[in-house]
Parts: C-alpha cells; sequence; structure tokens
C-alpha cells in the first residue's frame, strides 16, 4: 500500500545518510522502522486501554492467589 508521510529536514537528512551509506533505499529503513515499532506501539497501546478499562471496573480481574487456586497449583 503506498503511503506518504513528511518528516523534519533532519530526519530525512539521516535517512538519506544513512541509505547512501548503505546501499539500502530509504523505502527499506522505513519499513523497518515500522514493523519494528509497530510491535511496541500495540503493546502500549493496547495495554493503556485495558489499564482505562481495570480503571473504570469494565474489566474483570483476577488475583494472583484465585488464579493459583482455581488451576490447582496451591496444593
Amino acid at each position: 500500500m503506498p503511503t506518504s508521510i513528511r518528516l523534519e529536514p533532519a530526519t530525512e537528512e539521516r535517512l538519506t545518510q544513512l541509505a547512501l551509506l548503505t546501499g539500502r533505499t530509504k523505502a527499506f529503513y522505513l519499513r523497518e522502522i515500522i514493523d519494528r515499532g509497530l510491535d511496541d506501539l500495540e503493546d502500549y497501546y493496547l495495554a493503556a486501554d485495558v489499564l482505562e478499562r481495570i480503571r473504570k471496573n469494565d474489566e474483570q480481574i483476577h488475583s494472583a492467589a484465585d488464579v493459583r487456586k482455581e488451576l490447582g497449583l496451591d496444593d
């Protein structure tokens, strides 16, 4: 999917230099940044959503002791 973004001039210059020095394309590095960073963003924002639901009492929670007991791990 073609996408365009605007980069700060300093960021674009860094990306250009990296591409020139390594012989890879700027698109290669942008895909790498997105692929690696997306996992972190998903982890953060999905966890933040769960935390907000917990704070609003819209999410069921279980204590570690209850989970151990339910799974029979305390026997």
